[in-house]
Protein backbone atom coordinates (compact mmCIF):
# COMPACT_ATOMS: atom_id res chain seq x y z
CA UNK A 1 0.00 0.00 0.00
CA UNK A 2 2.86 2.37 0.75
CA UNK A 3 4.19 1.99 -2.79
CA UNK A 4 0.78 2.73 -4.31
CA UNK A 5 0.33 5.74 -2.08
CA UNK A 6 3.67 7.06 -3.29
CA UNK A 7 2.53 6.56 -6.88
CA UNK A 8 -0.61 8.60 -6.23
CA UNK A 9 1.48 11.43 -4.78
CA UNK A 10 3.79 11.31 -7.85
CA UNK A 11 6.63 12.62 -5.77
CA UNK A 12 9.84 10.68 -6.46
CA UNK A 13 12.05 11.03 -9.53
CA UNK A 14 11.94 8.34 -12.26
CA UNK A 15 13.44 5.05 -11.12
CA UNK A 16 13.59 5.90 -7.42
CA UNK A 17 10.06 4.62 -6.76
CA UNK A 18 10.75 1.24 -8.33
CA UNK A 19 13.89 0.83 -6.27
CA UNK A 20 12.11 1.86 -3.06
CA UNK A 21 9.27 -0.58 -3.66
CA UNK A 22 11.72 -3.39 -4.30
CA UNK A 23 13.56 -2.55 -1.09
CA UNK A 24 10.23 -2.56 0.79
CA UNK A 25 9.30 -5.92 -0.71
CA UNK A 26 12.61 -7.47 0.31
CA UNK A 27 12.09 -6.45 3.92
CA UNK A 28 14.76 -5.13 6.28
CA UNK A 29 18.40 -5.82 5.47
CA UNK A 30 20.21 -8.05 7.97
CA UNK A 31 22.24 -5.92 10.35
CA UNK A 32 26.00 -5.82 9.87
CA UNK A 33 28.17 -6.38 12.92
CA UNK A 34 31.75 -5.20 13.16
CA UNK A 35 32.11 -6.38 16.74
CA UNK A 36 31.98 -10.17 16.66
CA UNK A 37 35.44 -10.58 15.13
CA UNK A 38 34.34 -13.51 12.95
CA UNK A 39 35.85 -11.85 9.89
CA UNK A 40 39.32 -12.35 11.38
CA UNK A 41 38.88 -16.11 11.09
CA UNK A 42 39.85 -15.59 7.45
CA UNK A 43 43.34 -14.52 8.53
CA UNK A 44 46.34 -16.70 9.35
CA UNK A 45 47.80 -16.84 12.85
CA UNK A 46 50.92 -15.00 11.69
CA UNK A 47 48.83 -12.19 10.20
CA UNK A 48 46.90 -11.84 13.45
CA UNK A 49 50.06 -11.68 15.56
CA UNK A 50 51.83 -9.26 13.23
CA UNK A 51 48.82 -6.97 13.05
CA UNK A 52 48.44 -6.91 16.82
CA UNK A 53 52.11 -6.04 17.34
CA UNK A 54 52.17 -3.31 14.69
CA UNK A 55 48.95 -1.70 15.91
CA UNK A 56 50.34 -1.60 19.43
CA UNK A 57 53.46 0.21 18.16
CA UNK A 58 51.49 2.55 15.89
CA UNK A 59 49.27 3.65 18.76
CA UNK A 60 52.29 5.18 20.57
CA UNK A 61 52.46 8.81 19.37
CA UNK A 62 56.15 9.23 20.23
CA UNK A 63 57.11 6.28 18.04
CA UNK A 64 55.01 7.57 15.13
CA UNK A 65 56.36 11.13 15.36
CA UNK A 66 59.95 9.89 15.38
CA UNK A 67 59.49 6.94 13.04
CA UNK A 68 61.51 8.41 10.17
CA UNK A 69 64.51 9.00 12.42
CA UNK A 70 64.20 5.59 14.09
CA UNK A 71 64.02 3.79 10.74
CA UNK A 72 67.05 5.67 9.43
CA UNK A 73 69.11 4.74 12.51
CA UNK A 74 67.98 1.11 12.28
CA UNK A 75 69.02 0.91 8.64
CA UNK A 76 72.51 2.18 9.46
CA UNK A 77 72.91 -0.15 12.43
CA UNK A 78 71.86 -3.44 10.84
CA UNK A 79 72.57 -2.78 7.17
CA UNK A 80 70.24 -2.46 4.21
CA UNK A 81 69.73 -6.21 3.65
CA UNK A 82 68.72 -7.13 7.21
CA UNK A 83 66.71 -3.92 7.50
CA UNK A 84 64.77 -4.77 4.32
CA UNK A 85 64.10 -8.30 5.57
CA UNK A 86 62.81 -6.96 8.88
CA UNK A 87 60.53 -4.43 7.19
CA UNK A 88 59.07 -7.06 4.87
CA UNK A 89 58.18 -9.17 7.88
CA UNK A 90 56.60 -6.28 9.76
CA UNK A 91 55.41 -2.81 8.71
CA UNK A 92 56.02 -3.18 4.97
CA UNK A 93 54.38 -6.60 4.94
CA UNK A 94 51.35 -5.27 6.81
CA UNK A 95 50.60 -2.26 4.61
CA UNK A 96 52.23 -2.90 1.20
CA UNK A 97 51.37 -5.39 -1.55
CA UNK A 98 54.98 -6.03 -2.52
CA UNK A 99 57.56 -4.96 -5.06
CA UNK A 100 57.57 -7.52 -7.85
CA UNK A 101 54.69 -8.34 -10.18
CA UNK A 102 54.18 -11.85 -8.70
CA UNK A 103 54.03 -10.38 -5.16
CA UNK A 104 51.46 -7.78 -6.19
CA UNK A 105 49.37 -10.33 -8.08
CA UNK A 106 49.47 -12.71 -5.10
CA UNK A 107 48.17 -9.93 -2.85
CA UNK A 108 45.40 -9.07 -5.32
CA UNK A 109 44.35 -12.71 -5.69
CA UNK A 110 44.29 -13.26 -1.94
CA UNK A 111 42.08 -10.21 -1.42
CA UNK A 112 39.75 -11.46 -4.15
CA UNK A 113 39.30 -14.74 -2.27
CA UNK A 114 38.26 -12.68 0.77
CA UNK A 115 35.67 -10.75 -1.21
CA UNK A 116 37.82 -7.60 -1.42
CA UNK A 117 38.97 -5.73 -4.53
CA UNK A 118 42.36 -4.06 -5.03
CA UNK A 119 42.82 -0.33 -5.58
CA UNK A 120 46.47 0.09 -6.50
CA UNK A 121 48.30 3.22 -5.36
CA UNK A 122 51.75 4.23 -6.57
CA UNK A 123 53.35 5.95 -3.54
CA UNK A 124 54.78 8.89 -5.49
CA UNK A 125 53.97 12.49 -4.60
CA UNK A 126 55.66 15.86 -4.31
CA UNK A 127 55.36 18.74 -1.86
CA UNK A 128 56.41 22.37 -2.12
CA UNK A 129 60.13 22.86 -2.57
CA UNK A 130 60.63 19.31 -3.83
CA UNK A 131 60.11 20.13 -7.53
CA UNK A 132 62.54 18.33 -9.81
CA UNK A 133 64.62 20.17 -12.39
CA UNK A 134 63.52 19.24 -15.88
CA UNK A 135 60.75 16.87 -16.92
CA UNK A 136 62.50 13.51 -16.67
CA UNK A 137 61.24 12.63 -13.17
CA UNK A 138 57.64 13.33 -14.17
CA UNK A 139 58.08 11.40 -17.43
CA UNK A 140 59.33 8.38 -15.51
CA UNK A 141 56.31 8.67 -13.23
CA UNK A 142 54.02 8.68 -16.25
CA UNK A 143 55.50 5.35 -17.32
CA UNK A 144 54.92 4.00 -13.81
CA UNK A 145 51.29 5.22 -13.83
CA UNK A 146 50.66 3.61 -17.21
CA UNK A 147 51.95 0.32 -15.83
CA UNK A 148 49.71 0.77 -12.80
CA UNK A 149 46.73 1.13 -15.16
CA UNK A 150 47.67 -2.09 -16.91
CA UNK A 151 48.18 -3.93 -13.64
CA UNK A 152 44.90 -2.62 -12.26
CA UNK A 153 43.01 -3.77 -15.34
CA UNK A 154 43.80 -7.36 -14.33
CA UNK A 155 42.20 -6.84 -10.92
CA UNK A 156 38.75 -8.17 -11.78
CA UNK A 157 35.48 -6.38 -12.43
CA UNK A 158 35.34 -2.56 -11.99
CA UNK A 159 39.07 -2.09 -11.31
CA UNK A 160 40.28 1.12 -9.66
CA UNK A 161 43.58 2.87 -9.03
CA UNK A 162 44.68 6.01 -7.21
CA UNK A 163 46.59 8.90 -8.73
CA UNK A 164 48.38 11.85 -7.18
CA UNK A 165 48.53 14.83 -9.53
CA UNK A 166 51.83 15.97 -8.00
CA UNK A 167 53.53 12.83 -9.31
CA UNK A 168 53.04 14.23 -12.82
CA UNK A 169 52.84 17.98 -12.21
CA UNK A 170 54.99 20.22 -10.02
CA UNK A 171 53.54 20.99 -6.59
CA UNK A 172 55.03 24.48 -6.88
CA UNK A 173 53.07 25.09 -10.10
CA UNK A 174 49.94 23.67 -8.47
CA UNK A 175 50.28 26.25 -5.70
CA UNK A 176 50.74 29.06 -8.23
CA UNK A 177 47.63 27.97 -10.11
CA UNK A 178 45.67 27.68 -6.85
CA UNK A 179 46.57 31.26 -5.97
CA UNK A 180 45.51 32.38 -9.46
CA UNK A 181 42.18 30.60 -9.03
CA UNK A 182 41.52 32.72 -5.95
CA UNK A 183 41.84 35.89 -8.06
CA UNK A 184 38.60 36.68 -10.00
CA UNK A 185 40.56 38.46 -12.73
CA UNK A 186 42.64 35.35 -13.43
CA UNK A 187 40.09 32.63 -12.62
CA UNK A 188 38.24 33.04 -15.92
CA UNK A 189 41.36 32.05 -17.85
CA UNK A 190 41.63 28.82 -15.85
CA UNK A 191 38.45 27.03 -16.85
CA UNK A 192 38.41 23.24 -17.34
CA UNK A 193 37.72 23.86 -21.04
CA UNK A 194 40.92 25.92 -21.31
CA UNK A 195 42.92 23.13 -19.70
CA UNK A 196 41.29 20.59 -22.03
CA UNK A 197 42.38 22.63 -25.04
CA UNK A 198 45.96 22.53 -23.74
CA UNK A 199 45.64 18.79 -23.12
CA UNK A 200 44.56 18.32 -26.72
CA UNK A 201 47.64 20.02 -28.12
CA UNK A 202 46.77 23.68 -28.47
CA UNK A 203 49.84 25.72 -27.63
CA UNK A 204 48.10 28.15 -25.28
CA UNK A 205 49.98 30.28 -22.80
CA UNK A 206 48.62 31.87 -19.65
CA UNK A 207 49.78 35.48 -19.21
CA UNK A 208 50.20 35.21 -15.45
CA UNK A 209 52.65 32.30 -15.73
CA UNK A 210 56.31 32.48 -16.73
CA UNK A 211 57.53 30.84 -19.90
CA UNK A 212 58.97 27.95 -17.89
CA UNK A 213 55.71 27.52 -15.95
CA UNK A 214 53.68 27.55 -19.17
CA UNK A 215 55.90 24.89 -20.71
CA UNK A 216 55.62 22.69 -17.64
CA UNK A 217 51.84 23.18 -17.49
CA UNK A 218 51.53 22.02 -21.10
CA UNK A 219 53.66 18.91 -20.65
CA UNK A 220 52.09 18.09 -17.26
CA UNK A 221 48.43 18.27 -18.28
CA UNK A 222 49.17 16.26 -21.43
CA UNK A 223 50.74 13.58 -19.25
CA UNK A 224 47.61 13.51 -17.14
CA UNK A 225 45.46 13.36 -20.26
CA UNK A 226 47.36 10.36 -21.59
CA UNK A 227 47.04 8.51 -18.28
CA UNK A 228 43.30 9.26 -18.09
CA UNK A 229 42.61 8.18 -21.66
CA UNK A 230 44.66 5.00 -21.24
CA UNK A 231 42.75 4.17 -18.06
CA UNK A 232 39.42 4.65 -19.83
CA UNK A 233 40.56 2.42 -22.69
CA UNK A 234 41.52 -0.25 -20.14
CA UNK A 235 38.25 0.32 -18.23
CA UNK A 236 40.06 1.34 -15.04
CA UNK A 237 38.58 4.02 -12.79
CA UNK A 238 41.13 6.61 -11.66
CA UNK A 239 40.60 8.13 -8.21
CA UNK A 240 42.53 11.40 -8.01
CA UNK A 241 43.71 12.05 -4.46
CA UNK A 242 43.26 15.37 -2.70
CA UNK A 243 46.37 16.76 -1.04
CA UNK A 244 47.04 20.00 0.87
CA UNK A 245 44.69 22.99 0.73
CA UNK A 246 47.33 25.18 -0.92
CA UNK A 247 47.34 22.93 -4.03
CA UNK A 248 43.82 21.44 -4.00
CA UNK A 249 42.14 24.11 -6.21
CA UNK A 250 44.62 23.35 -9.00
CA UNK A 251 44.16 19.61 -8.51
CA UNK A 252 40.39 19.98 -8.81
CA UNK A 253 40.80 22.09 -11.96
CA UNK A 254 42.93 19.57 -13.85
CA UNK A 255 40.81 16.69 -12.53
CA UNK A 256 37.68 18.34 -13.93
CA UNK A 257 39.51 18.73 -17.25
CA UNK A 258 40.34 15.01 -17.20
CA UNK A 259 36.66 14.33 -16.47
CA UNK A 260 35.68 16.50 -19.45
CA UNK A 261 37.82 14.29 -21.67
CA UNK A 262 36.84 10.92 -20.22
CA UNK A 263 33.53 11.06 -18.30
CA UNK A 264 31.02 11.47 -21.09
CA UNK A 265 29.60 7.94 -20.77
CA UNK A 266 30.75 6.69 -17.34
CA UNK A 267 32.65 8.19 -14.40
CA UNK A 268 36.17 7.01 -15.20
CA UNK A 269 37.93 9.92 -13.45
CA UNK A 270 36.92 10.66 -9.83
CA UNK A 271 37.81 13.50 -7.50
CA UNK A 272 38.40 13.35 -3.73
CA UNK A 273 36.65 15.53 -1.15
CA UNK A 274 38.07 15.98 2.37
CA UNK A 275 35.18 16.48 4.76
CA UNK A 276 37.34 17.76 7.59
CA UNK A 277 37.63 20.99 5.59
CA UNK A 278 35.04 23.65 6.34
CA UNK A 279 34.41 24.31 2.65
CA UNK A 280 34.22 20.67 1.51
CA UNK A 281 30.46 20.61 0.97
CA UNK A 282 30.55 23.87 -1.00
CA UNK A 283 33.42 22.53 -3.15
CA UNK A 284 31.52 19.32 -3.80
CA UNK A 285 28.35 21.23 -4.69
CA UNK A 286 30.26 23.54 -7.04
CA UNK A 287 31.90 20.64 -8.86
CA UNK A 288 28.59 18.76 -9.13
CA UNK A 289 27.08 21.82 -10.82
CA UNK A 290 30.08 22.17 -13.12
CA UNK A 291 29.95 18.51 -14.14
CA UNK A 292 26.21 18.75 -14.73
CA UNK A 293 26.72 21.87 -16.86
CA UNK A 294 29.29 20.01 -18.97
CA UNK A 295 27.07 16.94 -19.24
CA UNK A 296 29.59 14.74 -17.43
CA UNK A 297 29.31 11.69 -15.24
CA UNK A 298 30.80 12.28 -11.80
CA UNK A 299 32.73 10.04 -9.43
CA UNK A 300 33.55 10.92 -5.81
CA UNK A 301 35.98 9.54 -3.27
CA UNK A 302 34.69 10.76 0.08
CA UNK A 303 37.22 10.95 2.92
CA UNK A 304 37.53 12.74 6.22
CA UNK A 305 41.09 13.91 5.61
CA UNK A 306 44.63 13.29 6.74
CA UNK A 307 46.58 16.57 6.89
CA UNK A 308 44.94 18.19 9.92
CA UNK A 309 48.02 18.95 12.03
CA UNK A 310 50.01 20.48 9.18
CA UNK A 311 47.04 22.47 7.87
CA UNK A 312 46.39 23.98 11.30
CA UNK A 313 50.07 24.72 11.82
CA UNK A 314 50.31 26.49 8.47
CA UNK A 315 47.17 28.52 9.16
CA UNK A 316 48.63 29.69 12.46
CA UNK A 317 52.03 30.50 10.93
CA UNK A 318 50.58 32.35 7.92
CA UNK A 319 47.85 34.11 9.86
CA UNK A 320 44.82 32.89 7.92
CA UNK A 321 41.66 31.23 9.16
CA UNK A 322 41.92 27.58 10.19
CA UNK A 323 40.42 25.57 7.27
CA UNK A 324 39.71 22.51 9.42
CA UNK A 325 36.38 21.77 11.09
CA UNK A 326 36.46 22.81 14.78
CA UNK A 327 36.04 19.29 16.19
CA UNK A 328 35.44 15.64 15.39
CA UNK A 329 31.66 15.99 15.66
CA UNK A 330 31.63 18.78 13.07
CA UNK A 331 33.73 16.64 10.74
CA UNK A 332 31.29 13.76 11.16
CA UNK A 333 28.34 16.04 10.34
CA UNK A 334 30.19 17.31 7.27
CA UNK A 335 30.91 13.77 6.12
CA UNK A 336 27.32 12.61 6.60
CA UNK A 337 25.93 15.67 4.82
CA UNK A 338 27.99 14.99 1.69
CA UNK A 339 27.37 11.25 1.95
CA UNK A 340 23.60 11.67 2.14
CA UNK A 341 23.54 14.05 -0.80
CA UNK A 342 25.55 11.72 -3.01
CA UNK A 343 23.49 8.66 -2.09
CA UNK A 344 20.33 10.59 -2.91
CA UNK A 345 21.76 11.59 -6.30
CA UNK A 346 22.71 8.01 -7.07
CA UNK A 347 19.22 6.81 -6.11
CA UNK A 348 17.69 9.43 -8.40
CA UNK A 349 20.05 9.34 -11.38
CA UNK A 350 21.66 5.91 -11.24
CA UNK A 351 25.12 5.20 -12.58
CA UNK A 352 25.91 8.76 -13.77
CA UNK A 353 27.17 9.35 -10.22
CA UNK A 354 29.52 6.94 -8.44
CA UNK A 355 30.80 7.04 -4.86
CA UNK A 356 33.44 5.30 -2.80
CA UNK A 357 32.95 5.72 0.94
CA UNK A 358 36.62 5.78 1.89
CA UNK A 359 36.24 5.63 5.65
CA UNK A 360 37.48 3.66 8.64
CA UNK A 361 34.61 5.01 10.72
CA UNK A 362 32.12 2.26 11.54
CA UNK A 363 29.23 4.66 12.12
CA UNK A 364 29.66 6.20 8.67
CA UNK A 365 29.82 2.78 7.05
CA UNK A 366 26.72 1.53 8.86
CA UNK A 367 24.84 4.74 8.05
CA UNK A 368 25.72 4.29 4.39
CA UNK A 369 24.53 0.68 4.30
CA UNK A 370 21.24 1.65 5.98
CA UNK A 371 20.65 4.51 3.53
CA UNK A 372 21.52 2.26 0.57
CA UNK A 373 18.84 -0.18 1.71
CA UNK A 374 16.29 2.60 2.23
CA UNK A 375 17.00 4.11 -1.20
CA UNK A 376 17.10 0.76 -2.97
CA UNK A 377 20.75 1.06 -4.03
CA UNK A 378 22.16 -2.40 -4.68
CA UNK A 379 25.17 -3.71 -2.79
CA UNK A 380 27.01 -4.96 -5.85
CA UNK A 381 25.72 -2.67 -8.59
CA UNK A 382 28.89 -0.59 -8.58
CA UNK A 383 27.45 2.88 -8.04
CA UNK A 384 28.41 2.80 -4.35
CA UNK A 385 31.42 1.04 -2.86
CA UNK A 386 33.60 1.21 0.23
CA UNK A 387 37.34 1.59 0.74
CA UNK A 388 39.93 1.22 3.47
CA UNK A 389 43.72 1.06 3.65
CA UNK A 390 45.47 -2.26 3.24
CA UNK A 391 46.33 -3.67 6.65
CA UNK A 392 43.89 -1.45 8.55
CA UNK A 393 40.23 -1.73 9.51
CA UNK A 394 40.09 -5.32 8.25
CA UNK A 395 37.16 -6.17 10.53
CA UNK A 396 35.10 -3.64 8.53
CA UNK A 397 36.46 -4.53 5.08
CA UNK A 398 36.10 -8.28 5.52
CA UNK A 399 32.59 -8.00 6.97
CA UNK A 400 31.46 -5.79 4.07
CA UNK A 401 33.03 -8.09 1.49
CA UNK A 402 31.46 -11.21 2.97
CA UNK A 403 28.07 -9.42 3.02
CA UNK A 404 28.24 -8.77 -0.72
CA UNK A 405 29.17 -5.08 -0.78
CA UNK A 406 31.83 -3.80 -3.14
CA UNK A 407 34.82 -3.03 -0.94
CA UNK A 408 38.31 -2.01 -1.99
CA UNK A 409 41.65 -1.89 -0.25
CA UNK A 410 44.06 0.94 -1.09
CA UNK A 411 47.24 -0.96 -1.93
CA UNK A 412 50.59 0.81 -2.22
CA UNK A 413 53.38 -1.12 -3.89
CA UNK A 414 57.08 -0.70 -4.63
CA UNK A 415 60.48 -1.33 -3.06
CA UNK A 416 61.05 -1.00 0.67
CA UNK A 417 63.14 2.15 0.22
CA UNK A 418 60.63 3.83 -2.08
CA UNK A 419 57.54 3.01 -0.01
CA UNK A 420 58.77 3.66 3.54
CA UNK A 421 58.75 7.48 3.20
CA UNK A 422 55.14 7.21 2.02
CA UNK A 423 54.22 4.97 4.96
CA UNK A 424 55.92 7.30 7.44
CA UNK A 425 54.06 10.31 6.05
CA UNK A 426 50.73 8.47 6.12
CA UNK A 427 51.32 7.30 9.70
CA UNK A 428 52.18 10.81 10.89
CA UNK A 429 49.16 12.30 9.08
CA UNK A 430 46.83 9.64 10.51
CA UNK A 431 47.96 9.65 14.14
CA UNK A 432 44.41 10.20 15.36
CA UNK A 433 43.22 7.18 13.37
CA UNK A 434 46.09 5.01 14.57
CA UNK A 435 45.40 5.89 18.18
CA UNK A 436 41.76 4.91 17.70
CA UNK A 437 42.29 1.33 16.55
CA UNK A 438 41.84 -0.16 20.00
CA UNK A 439 38.81 -2.11 18.86
CA UNK A 440 40.72 -3.76 16.03
CA UNK A 441 43.52 -4.68 18.44
CA UNK A 442 40.98 -6.19 20.82
CA UNK A 443 39.40 -8.24 18.03
CA UNK A 444 42.81 -9.50 16.90
CA UNK A 445 43.70 -10.45 20.46
CA UNK A 446 40.37 -12.23 20.96
CA UNK A 447 40.79 -14.27 17.78
CA UNK A 448 44.35 -15.25 18.73
CA UNK A 449 43.16 -16.32 22.18
CA UNK A 450 40.31 -18.34 20.65
CA UNK A 451 42.75 -20.25 18.43
CA UNK A 452 45.14 -20.91 21.29
CA UNK A 453 42.36 -22.24 23.51
CA UNK A 454 41.07 -24.45 20.71
CA UNK A 455 44.47 -26.10 20.44
CA UNK A 456 44.75 -26.85 24.17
Amino acid sequence: MWCFARILRSGPPPGALTRSCRAFARGPEPALSFSDGKAFRLKSGWELARGLLIFRLCSVPTLVRNSEKLLSVSRRLVGRTIFGWGMRGSVYGQFVAGETLPEIQTCMERLARLGIRPMLAVPIEEDLGESKSGERWYEQNEEIMMKCVDLSSAGGDRPMMQLKITALMSADLCKVLSVCLSDPSQRAALSPQRIVSIMEGQDQTLPFLSNEQNRHLQTAVRRLSRVGKHAKAQRVRVLVDAEYTYVNPALSLVTMAMMAQCNTDEPWIWNTYQCYLKDSYENLSRDLRAADGLGLCFGVKLVRGAYMDKERKLAKEKGYSDPIQPDWAATNRSYQRSLDRLLQLIAQEGPRHNLIIASHNEESVLHATHRMAELGIGRSGGAVCFGQLLGMCDHVSLTLGQAGYLVYKSIPYGSVDSVLPYLVRRAQENQSVLQGIRKERDLLRRELRRRLLRRT
